[in-house]
């Protein structure tokens, strides 16, 4: 939320604008005690996950406040290209959305008008919400909402992949996420993204949004992977999540102890 007198700006999209590097991570947990202690690490983004992780508004809402004494800047993945759920989402206070499953321009421009208050777009407009300040200096996010919020669509299947060159011709979109997992499993390859014909898309994608004025996004398995797609061009990664830490962490540590100690 934003502070008495402090104008909407949402310095990540003027990054990517810029062409410049963005590192993000996923906060799939639903814990603010989690949103704190990768806020306080100070990446660029955290991607509060609504798609796969148990969130709902109330929890983004928590999440928000725990991350927001830091310099961090709050995304949420939708569960879907909805109305009146991305209306919600973006209420509570978030900067950037991240929709899934857009595969043609018309669910993308749909997507985008969803986000955007008239006339560009259809986002209900009230002065009351989290985001605008429950009326409270409202027009210093009213004012500056459609042009500070970001906008990507994500490419999870081979019929977005065809239709990239017209999604990148949509008004309002900032960026395009690939899913690599998804895409990988919509074309046969269950959760195998390294298979020859899902390299080859992605690299379909990547060579029609690299350079087109739009950022390229996507996922990434740790920081070396993440350097490999930032010098592809990639400007936006999330590299890490709260839940796969905790997990890869507490594994290594329970190995250690197993092989130090075989008989206790």
């Amino acid at each position: 939320m934003l502070h008495l007198n402090e104008t909407f700006y949402n310095p990540v999209k003027h990054l990517l604008k810029d062409g410049k590097k963005v590192l993000g991570a996923w906060l799939q947990t639903a814990s603010p005690y989690a949103a704190e202690i990768f806020a306080k690490a100070e990446p660029d983004v955290l991607m509060v996950d609504m798609e796969h992780g148990p969130n709902d508004i109330l929890s983004l809402i928590d999440q928000l406040r725990a991350m927001g004494r830091f310099p961090v800047v709050p995304f949420a993945r939708a569960p879907w290209n909805d109305m009146v759920t991305i209306k919600r989402i973006l209420d509570a206070g978030v900067y950037g959305i991240l929709v899934p499953y857009v595969n043609t321009p018309e669910e993308a421009r749909a997507a985008v008008s969803y986000c955007k208050y008239p006339t560009q777009g259809v986002r209900g407009v009230a002065p009351s919400p989290r985001a605008p300040g429950f009326g409270i200096n409202s027009s210093n996010y009213l004012m500056h909402a459609n042009d500070e919020i970001l906008v990507m669509t994500a490419v999870e299947t081979m019929e977005a992949v065809h239709n990239i060159d017209a999604l990148l011709q949509v008004e309002g979109l900032d960026g395009i996420f690939i899913g690599p997992m998804d895409l990988a499993t919509s074309m046969g390859h269950f959760c195998d993204p390294s298979h020859p014909e899902v390299l080859e898309a992605i690299r379909t994608v990547e060579s029609a949004v690299i350079g087109s004025g739009k950022f390229l996004a996507t996922v990434a398995s740790g920081m070396e992977d993440a350097k490999k797609k930032y010098d592809r061009g990639y400007g936006l990664v999330i590299a890490f999540a709260d839940g796969g830490i905790l997990g890869s962490t507490a594994l290594k540590n329970v190995r250690e102890f197993r092989e130090t100690y075989p008989e206790r």
